[in-house]
């Protein structure tokens, strides 16, 4: 039941940054797509800051998980592979 309640709040926190920016909702393809990208880059920002705040080594992490997250799984390496290694 959580998740649906956080996933509610988050929609009306959504749409009142929309009604205070002044954009109809469902928002045009291009502002949607790019509130979207924020979303994810903003998940990733939490497991980033707690890397750093460790001394956990944090651009491998970058571009590695982050990115697989972000752009898909053809991004970053393959997580049992080395950079070079062909399949």
């Amino acid at each position: 039941m959580m998740p649906y309640l956080l996933s509610l709040g988050a929609g009306v926190l959504v749409g009142v940054i929309y009604a205070l920016l002044g954009v109809r909702s469902p928002a045009p393809p291009t502002i949607a797509l790019i509130g979207l990208l924020g979303m994810l880059v903003g998940e990733q920002a939490v497991p980033v800051v707690k890397r750093l705040l460790a001394g956990q080594p944090v651009l491998a992490f970058i571009q590695n998980d982050c990115a697989r997250h972000i752009l898909g799984p053809q991004a970053g390496n393959p997580p049992d592979s080395a950079p070079g290694d062909r399949v």
